[in-house]
């Protein structure tokens, strides 16, 4: 379907159809918004180079990142070695990756609608999914292959690639209950992304088949970073029969465990343990080193990019993996004080 095709099946002119698509602000947005849902439906593709219009390919991957929301899966440096792994599979099949930027400002999903409907890829990968996620609603409309880094509600229907948070979650609060620990609290991120939904059923079957005793405020919403973790600890501290051990979602979130336990007079591991979801590389430079879960993010990389371009060239190919990790265990746990 071309430029013209899209216009008649609308009922408008070609220039205002190019306009919405090209997000003009002399474009009614109720306007615009028929254009862009028709052109995903439609399976529209503005196919701008010249190469496009020969090949009816752009040879070029996408990579959506949202960029005030990148910390959910845990690091701010997370993506980059992805990311670089990702490039250099890519380029030995003879394809491009084009990081597609979303502003913190900007809806996701209208800015979804604008990639698809301009033709710049021939797949994407969308990051940070949230647990009703309407990206991934258009993208299953659409004729656009994609691969999500993170599950939704939708995971039976489209193909992912999601950290183990399960087995990781799991192994942490068993190695926690072995050393003794009864009262074992987490921490999430802000309700609306997938990452929160799935860390509280986990934590939540997780306890119960250890046979503890669940409590649900020993999880923890919180900001994800530093002060959040400091904030934390410190509610943490202030209960009545407080935890005995903390498992955060957030790597970097141990500055601020680590510091607020200092303040108060107490120790990680000794009066605390702390651990957490991702190994990044400050973590060893706490002390004690925080035991957490060293993730291969070159593997990761190159496994996303082999599976987009699988998921590109068999429509039926459905990727489900959950990313396993090593966790390495440090002084940061131990058994609870006085036992």
């Amino acid at each position: 379907m071309n430029i013209k095709d899209l216009a008649q099946h609308l009922g408008i002119s070609i220039g205002t159809v190019s306009r919405a698509l090209n997000d003009k602000p002399d474009v009614n947005a109720k306007t615009r918004e028929r254009v862009l849902n028709a052109a995903v439906e439609l399976g529209y593709s503005a196919n701008a180079s010249g190469r496009s219009l020969r090949r009816g390919t752009t040879q070029t991957i996408g990579f959506m990142l949202e960029t005030g929301q990148t910390k959910l899966w845990s690091g701010d440096n997370f993506f980059m070695p992805a990311i670089d792994a990702m490039l250099a599979e890519l380029e030995r099949e003879g394809y491009d990756l084009i990081i597609l930027p979303c502003h913190s400002a900007t809806d996701p999903t209208a800015f979804l609608k604008r990639v698809i409907a301009r033709g710049t890829t021939d797949a994407i990968v969308v990051t940070t999914t949230m647990k009703n996620d309407p990206r991934i609603e258009f993208l299953l409309k659409s004729r656009l292959p994609f691969l999500t880094l993170g599950r939704s509600s939708l995971a039976d229907q489209h193909p992912w690639i999601d950290l183990d948070l399960e087995g990781y979650v799991g192994q942490t609060i068993r190695k926690l209950v072995e050393l003794g620990h009864k009262r074992i609290a987490i921490t999430v991120p802000p309700a609306l992304s997938h990452i929160t939904s799935l860390l509280r059923q986990t934590f939540k079957k997780a306890i119960a088949e250890t046979g503890l005793e669940f409590d649900p405020d020993l999880i923890f919403e919180c900001e994800v970073s530093e002060s959040g973790g400091h904030q934390v600890t410190r509610q943490l501290l202030d209960m009545p029969n407080r935890a005995t051990a903390l498992l955060l979602n957030y790597d970097l979130m141990a500055f601020g465990v680590y510091s607020a336990l200092q303040e108060a007079g107490l120790s990680p591991g000794k009066d605390l343990s702390v651990a957490a979801l991702r190994r990044s590389k400050p973590l060893p430079f706490l002390h004690p080193p925080l035991t957490a879960y060293d993730i291969d993010l070159k593997e990761l990389g190159q496994t996303i990019a082999r599976e987009v371009l699988k998921v590109l060239r068999d429509s039926s190919h459905k990727t489900k993996i959950a990313w396993p990790a090593t966790m390495t265990i440090t002084e940061s746990l131990a058994p609870p004080a006085g036992s």
